[in-house]
């Protein structure tokens, strides 16, 4: 059966984004591309490949190995080059839905999902700490289009509020990327993960990615990279996955890297905003995708 693949339709800009950047990107038949809405674990995806393709080696700079190509800063006049310069296996990361994004059949495309409550509570950690050379580089740097990125309230409560009344403010539409996403899971070359799978079963979810990348797994060195993946190690050396090391966040890169863990928001979030949060994903995604995004697991499956 003849394959339906993606087309870009359209271009996304704003304090965070240039999605014009895929349009001139020259695709190599191996690239692998991380993709994910946001605060779903896109780091630890980038630090799983990292270790998988260089055998557990120490001192990886993975936020410059990796790009996240469509930020706007810096230019992609700069970016670019630096890409199309690598000679290892490229995994570059995008937060674009894929209708934002030039879609290549050759490319492989890792996608990681959360509870959007859990990817609330870690941006709002994300947000809160960000510090004036943050705002400075997505507000002043030229070519911004749109509104400037302020900062966030004080609650973390209504930070919520605001993000789902709004959907994604202050940072980018939520339910469009899911969807966009999810109707696609069934290529051949988009492998689906979800946060809590990963959190209960990293070696068992780390062998899927790697037998979908055709990545070989060095056994030799399978201890190791289960521990350079781990919470603990990834803080611990925070600098070489995060952004600048960490210089856009007060306490530095091991703010960035925060808690990696789920349900934060349960001890915080009223049961009316729970509901409507459930309400409007069933809204938004159908019962499907809702529950998993939910929970990692379909409509009616249970999981071991």
């Amino acid at each position: 059966m003849e394959i339906s693949w993606p087309h870009k339709t359209r271009e996304l800009h704003s304090h965070h984004f240039d999605s014009t950047i895929w349009n001139d990107l020259e695709f190599r038949d191996d690239d692998i591309i991380i993709a994910t809405y946001a605060k779903a674990g896109t780091t630890w995806l980038q630090q799983i490949i990292a270790q998988l393709l260089f055998d557990a080696a120490e001192g990886l700079e993975v936020a410059e190995m990796s790009p996240w190509m469509d930020l706007r800063v810096p230019l992609k006049e700069v970016k670019l080059p630096l890409v199309e310069a690598q000679e290892h296996r490229r995994f570059m990361k995008t937060h674009l839905p894929v209708d934002a994004l030039v879609f290549s059949p050759a490319a492989k495309y890792v996608y990681i999902a959360r509870d959007g409550r859990d990817v609330v509570w870690s941006m709002y950690n994300h947000h809160v700490n960000a510090n004036a050379l943050w705002y400075e580089a997505l507000n002043d740097t030229p070519g911004r289009v749109g509104p400037p990125i302020e900062p966030p309230p004080d609650d973390v409560v209504q930070y919520f509020r605001d993000w789902l009344e709004r959907d994604g403010h202050p940072f980018w539409p939520f339910w469009e990327n899911i969807r966009s996403w999810w109707e696609i899971r069934d290529l051949p070359n988009v492998h689906f993960v979800h946060f809590a799978d990963l959190k209960a079963d990293m070696g068992g979810e780390i062998r899927k990615m790697a037998a979908f990348l055709d990545i070989p797994i060095n056994q030799d060195v399978w201890p190791q990279i289960l521990e350079h993946c781990s919470f603990d190690y990834m803080k611990a050396n925070a600098t070489k996955s995060v952004p600048l090391g960490g210089a856009f966040w007060d306490g530095g890169a091991q703010v960035f890297i925060n808690k990696g863990v789920n349900g934060r928001w349960a001890e915080r979030l009223p049961e009316e905003d729970r509901r409507r949060y459930e309400e409007r994903a069933l809204e938004e995604l159908g019962p499907d995708c809702a529950k998993w995004l939910m929970t990692g697991k379909l409509a009616g499956e249970v999981k071991a």
